[in-house]
């Protein structure tokens, strides 16, 4: 509709028209809102009407706005009615597709549960806290000093191989993905005060293959202690209260000579498992020995005056005979259903 000119009845008619069609042809509340600001608003036709008031001879002004209000409130009365209508059949719509069959089953609700890897490595950490250890951590990304140096590993060992450890760019970084815990020993050695007793939880990794024994990221328990007057007499007593704790009073510990750079004399940790499901049996589970004169230099300890041992065992190793899993793959997938069979505890 062009602006008005003057006030008239057929102007006025036309305008209240075209607004009654426009509001019994909304079909959901926002196409209202715009009719409504179209034929209500101050740029509505009526309300361009209602200014030419001022324009109106005063003999003429009454009926003039008695015309125009008239046909405001038609359109208002019309705007509210189908505003009503409108919200109601709205409502019934959304009632509708909110509605709750209270017939129906019940979805089922399955909780999750933490990775039984957590809750071993939290077991075996209360264990050496109820003795009076320490617990520490410390970065995956490690320097190689720390990963291989501190720990007596010299430059041509095996175990600085590309095919047995993760080095990551650029190579004058000399930082390398940890290839055990055994860093955050010496760093532990290096910060705190003397006497030490420190176990240390993680994840370490090397480039095997996925496969049912191996996996390129696993976790690693590792402890050192350093006093006065140690001796593998106080590492085997450690580590028989140790497996335990763990596996029951029936397991035991042996030690078989063997060979690691940052340990002297070093040993083989064999676990006699008594509840083994595949009968009761010695298993090897890691290794272990007196902390290597060099190691203790490389802290800055007087070998001559302190003295100490380490050890270190596999985590999904201990995971798998203990709860009787065959495959590495079942805990690396991520699979809920693998972690929901042990609960909350281990």
């Amino acid at each position: 509709m062009s602006d008005p000119t003057e006030i008239s009845e057929e102007v006025v008619s036309a305008a209240v028209t075209a607004a009654l069609t426009a509001i019994s042809t909304a079909a959901d509340s926002a196409a209202l809102r715009v009719v409504r600001t179209e034929h209500a608003g101050d740029a509505s036709p009526l309300a361009r009407l209602n200014a030419l008031m001022r324009t109106v001879p005063n003999d003429r002004k009454a009926a003039a706005g008695k015309l125009v209000g008239q046909a405001r409130g038609r359109v208002s009365q019309a705007l509210a009615a189908r505003e009503a209508e409108i919200g109601e059949a709205e409502a019934r719509a959304q009632l509708a597709a909110e509605t709750v069959d209270v017939t129906a089953a019940a979805s089922a609700w399955r909780p999750g549960a933490r990775h039984p890897l957590s809750l071993l490595q939290e077991r075996v950490a209360d264990v050496f806290v109820g003795m009076g250890w320490e617990v520490a951590e410390g970065p995956e990304l490690e320097s190689e000093w720390f990963n291989f140096d501190a720990l007596n590993f010299d430059e041509d060992h095996p175990a600085r191989a590309m095919q047995d450890t993760f080095f990551v760019d650029p190579p004058e970084a000399h930082l390398v993905l940890r290839t055990h815990t055994s860093p955050v020993q010496m760093r532990a050695l290096l910060s705190r005060e003397l006497p030490v007793y420190v176990v240390s939880p993680g994840r370490v990794f090397r480039t095997d293959e996925l496969d049912a024994t191996h996996t390129p990221v696993f976790h690693q328990i590792e402890g050192i202690a350093v006093d006065k007057g140690l001796t593998m007499a106080h590492l085997r007593g450690t580590l028989d209260h140790f497996v335990k704790a763990m596996f029951g009073p029936e397991a035991k510990v042996r030690l078989r000579p063997n060979y690691f750079p940052f340990t002297e004399p070093s040993a083989e940790l064999d676990l006699w498992h008594p509840t083994f499901k595949e009968g009761a049996r010695w298993i090897e589970w890691g290794g272990c020995g007196m902390v290597n004169a060099n190691v203790l230099r490389s802290a800055g300890i007087d070998p001559e005056v302190y003295s100490g041992f380490a050890f270190g065992v596999g985590v999904e190793r201990a995971l798998m005979f203990r709860n009787d899993v065959k495959d590495m793959h079942d805990m690396v997938e991520g699979d809920v259903r693998f972690s929901q069979q042990y609960g909350m505890t281990v």
